[in-house]
């Protein structure tokens, strides 16, 4: 996608990581291993989002950890528990029509924030595939971290 660009502001090891799922075509990367001080080493199964900048229109990908919910896939927006939502999540939410890299297979998806039971469901799953994300929640003190669901357009 010539037109589309990393976001900015990603933290260097997401700009490595996504640099090596496209340079790969998604043979490389599509699995993440994390390594933290003190804790075991964590993989989980990456995906690479591309979103319209809400305000620009210019196109910006992000490279996140994903969950399957039946032939969709969902996102979690932590932002590492920060107190505001990511940008990727305030573009979703002025134009749900995104694109998915998933390993080697592109494909046009829309996003939906999951709400009620679904995300209750799809949270516990987020938490089991990457237990960070329990830090995450008690991090952003008062904001629900959204979950989305990234529903393929076939």
């Amino acid at each position: 996608m010539a037109d589309t660009e990393l976001a900015p502001n990603l933290p260097q090891w997401m700009k490595d990581h996504a640099e090596r799922y496209l340079s790969s075509g998604g043979t490389d990367g599509h699995i993440y291993t994390l390594s933290r001080p003190g804790a075991p080493e964590i993989t989980v199964p990456s995906l690479l989002l591309t979103t319209a900048g809400r305000k620009s229109g210019q196109r910006y990908l992000f490279p996140l950890f994903y969950g399957r919910t039946g032939g969709s896939y969902f996102v979690i927006a932590s932002k590492g528990g920060a107190p505001e939502h990511p940008g990727w999540y305030r573009n979703i939410l002025a134009n749900p029509e995104v694109v998915i890299q998933v390993g080697t297979e592109t494909m046009p998806a829309k996003a939906r924030t999951a709400t009620g039971e679904e995300r209750a469901r799809l949270w516990q799953q987020a938490v089991e595939f990457f237990p960070p994300y329990a830090d995450y929640k008690v991090k952003a003190g008062e904001r629900e971290i959204p979950v989305v669901v990234l529903d393929p357009v076939r």
